[in-house]
């Protein structure tokens, strides 16, 4: 007999969507069909989507050492409110920078303590530190993050070409995929130093400094190195759709490459720099209407494979000032992704899986999560019930982070949370966050 039955909903399986119930036993799903044999509990999901849980592979939760900024319990909270039932951490914006096994032991420790989700870690690669790889991977971290231009933070350098190029030696070695921030270092320095110069600090003079050319220069580079050391390399945050025809290219000729893109990159475009100021800071900054409008039919056509939040929390102060290229840069928004791309996607004819397959299933299968991302027979019962006739905007006050803006306040979105599931257990219900609820670590299988 199974523990629980999800009854009637509208379950979004890898092949589409049908009508069932979902068995769960022990945590894991035993069974999605119709009229599946009675549980101890019930649950009435009639006239509600039944989705995999969310997983956001690219979140800075900042703990430990600034947990001023966020911290893993507000920060997982946000993140089962819309329906995510697992995270995985970047190493940097928290101290120590996660680059040795000592600050690994720190943030596992952190996360255990107090994540409400599932999670996992990533490892820095940074100058110096490639002999420490190993004890990374060894206590477990899906990966590796290194950014090949400066990263603002002196704890976490920018990678070099001969530290990538090593780097990437030994994370092939290691079965490990490693993953870029890609803009080209000499042109962003050159135009920002430029524009500093002449005074010019203004919003729009800090897009002009990260052009699209120096992303599309670093991917390019990125890849032609993964090609030599056959190494496994994953894009972060790609904003332009010329960044993922570059990808796409590569992969024909059998480079281990992938991308993401965020919200943002599919909401604004260059003129909304405007209107948001500071909370619309990123790196690299909002593209042009032809950009955004592509990377959507890119993600429709399936090409564009993963959506994460690119969660970058801060205190309001670091968001004050007059000069732009002093801000924080990062946008706090891992709450309501999915929601987002609901909206978007239904005013754009875009089928529900295309939103599950991009917040949840690629995002397992490119990892290594086995279990997760996926509604069937032997995964873990991650699940988020929803109520997607619902239409509402993002207010200020529904937000858990620990400073609770945005640069999505006023959004539209669509869905609902009724309840987030994580291995068969409510995390988020009623309208909350469930007291108690304790995440586990998340390992990769290559």
């Amino acid at each position: 007999m199974s523990d629980l039955v999800i009854r009637r909903g509208r379950v979004v399986t890898r092949t589409g969507v049908i009508n069932a119930d979902v068995a769960i036993s022990d945590g894991t799903i035993a069974a999605v069909g119709p009229n599946l044999a009675s549980a101890p509990e019930e649950i009435d999901a009639n006239g509600l989507h039944v989705l995999p849980g969310g997983i956001d592979s690219h979140v800075h939760f900042n703990e430990p050492g600034h947990t001023d900024w966020e911290t893993i319990a507000t920060g997982s909270a946000s993140l089962a409110a819309g329906g995510y039932s697992a995270f995985v951490d970047m190493p940097l914006n928290s101290l120590p920078v996660t680059i040795n096994g000592d600050a690994f032991d720190q943030k596992l420790a952190a996360a255990r303590a107090s994540s409400m989700v599932d999670f996992g870690l990533w490892g820095g690669l940074v100058p110096g530190n490639v002999d420490r790889l190993e004890e990374l991977h060894v206590r477990g971290v899906l990966g590796f993050k290194a950014f090949m231009c400066p990263s603002g933070l002196d704890e976490f350098p920018g990678s070099d070409e001969r530290t990538l190029r090593e780097g990437m030696r030994r994370i092939a070695a290691l079965g490990s995929i490693l993953l870029l921030h890609a803009e080209d270092p000499e042109t962003v320095e050159a135009l920002s130093r430029k524009a500093i110069a002449s005074g010019k600090t203004r919003a729009r003079d800090f897009i002009r400094s990260r052009p699209p050319g120096a992303e599309l220069d670093a991917i390019s580079r990125a890849i032609s190195i993964a090609g030599e050391t056959r190494c496994a390399i994953h894009i972060v945050h790609v904003s332009t759709a010329d960044g993922i025809h570059l990808i796409r290219e590569a992969q024909t000729r059998g480079v281990d490459v992938t991308g993401e893109t965020c919200p943002h990159y599919l909401l604004y475009t260059e003129e909304d720099i405007d209107r948001l100021g500071a909370l619309g800071k990123c790196a690299p900054p909002f593209r042009t209407a032809e950009d955004r409008e592509e990377l959507w039919a890119l993600l429709a056509m399936g090409s564009l494979h993963m959506v994460v939040s690119d969660h970058s929390p801060s205190s309001p102060d670091l968001k004050r000032g007059d000069d732009f290229f002093k801000l924080w840069g990062g946008i706090a928004g891992c709450q309501s992704t999915r929601q987002l791309l609901l909206e978007g996607a239904h005013r754009r004819s875009i089928d529900v899986g295309v939103i599950a397959a991009a917040t949840a299933t690629n995002v397992a299968r490119r990892f290594g999560l086995a279990r997760k991302g996926e509604i069937g027979v032997g995964f873990d019962a991650d699940l988020w019930l929803a109520d997607l006739a619902h239409e509402s905007v993002i207010q200020r006050e529904e937000l858990l982070y620990k400073h609770p803006f945005s640069a999505h306040e006023g959004q539209p979105i669509r869905g609902r949370t009724v309840r987030t599931l994580v291995r068969g257990r409510a995390v988020f219900a009623d309208g909350r966050a469930v007291a108690g609820s304790q995440g586990r670590m998340l390992r990769a299988t290559r």
